[in-house]
């Protein structure tokens, strides 16, 4: 009984603050995530009902039509489907949105400017809201802040915008905001993969980790081995070489990168469901055989086709929990291990190295989980970023060696791991112990990580949101302007999960574990 009150105690803490906070905020700050500067005044102004986008002195000529969908989608997101029934005659109508860009190229680059200002007037006539940004990629950060600005009168039936003038100036801290989706535990359509996108960018996360392959399925189609994806779940359970370009095409038009992952030389039972001479042996059938020059071809073969795909500078060649016992119990792979005067774990790292040089061979810089760094980080190409996951203090020794990290660590930042609470994502710290500036500059940043064992389309969005916001906040939030108690953004990141609720995104309850269920009927800023 006594348990049961303490986490009643705890729930009606977290309301209090919840309530406390939000009529707090009532008339202030609702942006998340936080930018890097805000001034704000006190005037109202009013959405036209037939919002403008222009681009006087913009470089950027949008002949792809990037800036252009951005806006219609912003305009559909403030507006809600609702009726804007009301006409108005005075000089605080907002006509439009001026966008300045300063480069004329669209091309998605890791480490690109994704800085902007954003001015709100609260006089002219016209009247338009100026977004000026070096890339057409700030310039859409700079749009998803404004639309956060802006609010459906249900009395007067229009948009209106709160306490103009505004003017906000804002970068990210790190150039690597990143979310991790597991599509080999359980297959995700791809509208739902789409969806996901969506949702990352209101919260301004911009590199998606596919996790495409596993042990368990192998569910995308590869051109130089078609036989690869019989190890999918089903004939329907698949994507298509054109899907995956769809996909990579889909992000980049919203700023956000997609990293592919082929985990290897672990995690890879399926891949011999269509070559079976890639196993071990029929009766041991992972990691990868370490004698056969066929596992390297494939590889090879995987990572060529992947070059046409995903254009982002990073692919993730895994290299996490190996379990090398198959090699030294099938005798031709331990007398091929003999004959070149290696044991298992030299084996281990001889094919992660090869795996790296096939990589840096399609133009590649490489990412591999930290066990490759834990085994033999004095081996590992210069180009390599190690991903943190299984503990803390790893980031700080993978930069002292002058390699780039980035992290993950599971106690704080796996979204499968439910009894993760959105504190601890908000207060999981990159650059923990790590003071040297040339040092910190080595932690491209972090991701939050949606492995799939129990994650498929019903339950995806919910356990992802709202605790991944907590992280996309940490990851693009300048250090200084970050709450140092969790508490004192309870009101905010509760409004922004029922903004997400709002626009179609199935974000959870702040209260209680990752993916609760609302405890009682209430408002969702309460919950």
């Amino acid at each position: 009984m006594a348990s049961v009150w303490d986490t009643r105690s705890l729930h009606f803490g977290l309301l209090f603050g919840i309530l406390l906070g939000f009529f707090a905020i009532a008339n202030g700050l609702k942006l998340w995530p936080m930018p890097k500067s805000v001034n704000y005044g006190s005037k109202t102004l009013y959405w036209s009902t037939n919002m403008q986008l222009r681009k006087d002195g913009s470089n950027y000529a949008d002949s792809s039509g990037i800036l252009k969908d951005a806006f219609e989608r912003m305009v559909n997101l403030i507006e809600a489907d609702h009726i804007i029934e009301a006409k108005f005659a005075n000089s605080s109508v907002l006509a439009g949105v001026n966008v300045v860009v300063h480069s004329p190229d669209d091309t998605l680059n890791f480490g690109i400017d994704e800085s902007y200002t954003l001015n709100v007037p609260a006089k002219g006539s016209p009247l338009y809201a100026q977004i000026e940004a070096n890339t057409i990629f700030g310039a859409l950060h700079a749009l998803e802040t404004f639309s956060q600005l802006c609010y459906f009168n249900f009395t007067s039936k229009v948009v209106e915008l709160h306490a103009a003038p505004w003017t906000i100036y804002d970068l990210p801290r790190f150039p690597y905001r990143g979310l991790l989706i597991d599509t080999s535990r359980h297959y995700l359509p791809v509208p739902v993969i789409k969806s996901v996108i969506d949702s990352m960018t209101y919260s301004k996360l911009n590199v998606l980790h596919w996790h495409i392959v596993d042990d368990q399925s192998f569910p995308i189609e590869i051109p130089s081995y078609p036989k690869l994806w019989d190890g999918a779940y089903s004939y329907t359970e698949r994507y298509t070489i054109n899907d995956a370009i769809d996909i990579v095409k889909y992000a980049e038009r919203k700023g956000v990168n997609v990293l592919a992952e082929i985990d290897v030389p672990g995690h890879t039972l399926s891949w011999g469901v269509g070559y079976s001479s890639l196993w071990p042996s029929k009766s041991c059938r992972e990691p990868l055989d370490v004698s056969n020059e066929f596992s390297f071809k494939v590889i090879d073969g995987i990572l060529s086709d992947f070059s046409k795909v995903f254009k982002f500078k990073f692919v993730h060649l895994g290299g996490d929990e190996v379990n090398t016992s198959c090699w030294t119990t099938t005798p031709r792979i331990k007398q091929w291990l003999n004959n070149h005067h290696m044991n298992e774990s030299d084996g281990y790292r001889y094919f992660v190295l090869r795996a790296q040089q096939i990589a840096l061979s399609h133009g590649y810089d490489i990412i591999n989980w930290e066990e490759t760094f834990n085994n033999f980080g004095d081996k590992l190409s210069p180009r390599t970023v190690v991903h943190n996951w299984l503990g803390g203090g790893v980031a700080q020794k993978v930069v002292a060696d002058g390699l780039r990290c980035i992290v993950s660590n599971q106690d704080k930042w796996y979204l499968d791991h439910l009894d993760a609470t959105w504190e601890g994502f908000y207060t999981n710290e990159p650059l923990t112990n790590i003071t040297n500036p040339a040092q910190q500059k080595l932690v491209l940043g972090g991701e939050v990580c949606m492995w799939g064992e129990h994650i498929d389309t019903s339950d995806i969005q919910q356990t992802i949101w709202p605790r991944a916001a907590a992280a996309a906040e940490r990851l693009w939030t300048q250090f200084d302007k970050l709450a140092k108690n969790p508490t004192d953004v309870i009101s905010r990141l509760a409004h922004f999960r029922c903004l997400l609720n709002q626009r179609g995104v199935q974000a959870a309850p702040l209260i209680g574990s990752g993916r609760e269920v609302p405890s009682d009927p209430g408002s969702c800023y309460k919950q």
